[in-house]
């Protein structure tokens, strides 16, 4: 009888410690989503009014993940690019962004962890701003370019919200453009094409399943430079995705941008798509 209990018992114990192994330990998790989006209205022989229209839009987010007992790495990388033509008109840029974040958790065990980050933006073709005739180049391939580091805390123990809030130094580049966004106007001889900040940066990752096949996510950053922080620059990406099936999805994203450097006006961009959407791991 004591050798049947003594059994159990080790049977038990060995169930309850399996049940505890985290299966993403020691190991590389990869994924990869491409989309593609596309719009089309045509006619001929049309008597009711309206013009041929094309829009299109291409997008990646590749992210890879690694966790070990004491500490955690996390990078993504996100792209859209897009172009619409209407009538005879040329085709002309509708999106043009691309980021990486790289992320590095230490976990002592604390509700908030350390955290070392690297943001790096641009754009990546030529940008026009189309309200001019001729059309004016305004951005081109790290024309401009930011990058960022931090270190401070992180909040990651929520499947819905992750934030984190620390130290930042900010670096922006650019060339062609330097006028629009790293000079300084105080220095009225010199066009600088590089700008060194410090200051905090938060950035807020939220992922709500709203209602069955009805997915939420957005992703808030705020930086303020130490010598403006009356001043915050701020970009919120909101995206709003129904799955049709397991290829084909209706998104719909909302982006605000308030950066002063660029435009004292707050920038906003808009889309409603059909796309299909392919998850290669």
């Amino acid at each position: 009888m004591k050798k049947m209990m003594l059994l159990l018992s080790f049977l038990a114990l060995n169930f309850l410690f399996a049940q505890e192994v985290d299966s993403t330990i020691n190991k590389w998790n990869p994924s990869l989503i491409a989309s593609a989006n596309l719009s089309q209205v045509a006619f001929n022989n049309w008597t009711k009014g309206g013009e041929n229209s094309l829009a299109y839009s291409f997008g990646v987010d590749w992210g890879m993940a690694y966790k070990a007992s004491g500490w955690s790495f996390k990078n993504q990388l996100k792209g859209e690019w897009g172009q619409s033509k209407t009538g005879s008109d040329e085709a002309k840029i509708t999106s043009n962004n691309i980021f990486n974040e790289t992320v590095f958790f230490y976990n002592p065990g604390w509700l908030f962890e350390p955290y070392a980050s690297n943001l790096i933006r641009t754009p990546i073709t030529d940008g026009f701003n189309y309200d001019v005739i001729p059309k004016e180049q305004i951005v081109a391939f790290f024309d401009p370019g930011y990058i960022t580091q931090s270190i401070g805390f992180s909040y990651d123990k929520s499947e819905v919200i992750k934030t984190r809030l620390g130290f930042a130094l900010e670096e922006s580049f650019a060339d062609k453009f330097a006028l629009h966004y790293t000079d300084d106007p105080e220095t009225a001889n010199e066009i600088e094409k590089f700008k060194f900040e410090t200051g905090i940066e938060s950035i807020t990752d939220v992922k709500y399943e709203i209602v069955e096949n009805v997915l939420y996510k957005g992703k808030l950053r705020l930086f303020s430079a130490f010598d403006r922080l009356d001043t915050w620059d701020v970009s919120m990406d909101n995206s709003f995705t129904a799955k049709v099936n397991n290829w084909l999805n209706v998104s719909f994203t909302y982006l605000v941008i308030h950066k002063v450097s660029e435009s004292l006006k707050t920038q906003t961009q808009q889309a409603l798509q059909v796309g299909v959407v392919y998850s290669l791991f």
